[in-house]
């Protein structure tokens, strides 16, 4: 039996292009891609994965089939998208990115529901962004799977 994994790296974080969300992408399709990806994830889907390749010019499919074809290392995707014909990677490309992946914030049915998995009263006292959410929700699942 394979066992599977909650992808840990948060929308939040960065790696050298100065990307958000870029590296929670690739390990979750990289984990696709082997088969090892926790049910309930997608491992190159709307959301996140669509908004971040979508703003930078890139075809979700072709990462998706670059990753499973390749399995390369976080730095060998990055230099794949470096490379990627007609690629937007200036400063306010990269930056109006990381704003929309910032400031997304969840519907409340979602936002209700991650907060109830987790435990927690839907008060207001959560911070309702989806970076945020998408993280408790990540460690109430991760949990879950070990305890």
């Amino acid at each position: 039996m394979s066992t599977k994994h909650i992808p840990l790296i948060s929308s939040g974080v960065a790696g050298p292009l100065g990307l958000l969300h870029l590296p929670r992408l690739w390990q979750k399709a990289l984990l696709g891609a082997v088969g090892k990806l926790a049910d309930g994830y997608s491992d190159i889907g709307p959301g996140y994965d669509h908004m971040v390749l979508g703003a930078i010019g890139i075809d979700p499919e072709k990462a998706r089939a670059f990753i499973r074809s390749t399995k390369p290392s976080y730095i060998k995707f990055e230099a794949w998208v470096r490379s990627y014909p007609g690629v937007k990677l200036d400063k306010a490309t990269i930056f109006k990115s990381n704003a929309a992946v910032a400031g997304y914030i969840h519907t409340d049915d979602v936002r209700k529901g991650i907060v109830a998995a987790a435990g927690l009263a839907d008060d207001g006292s959560v911070n309702p962004g989806a970076i945020d959410l998408n993280n408790l929700d990540d460690w109430t699942e991760f949990h879950k799977s070990v305890a």
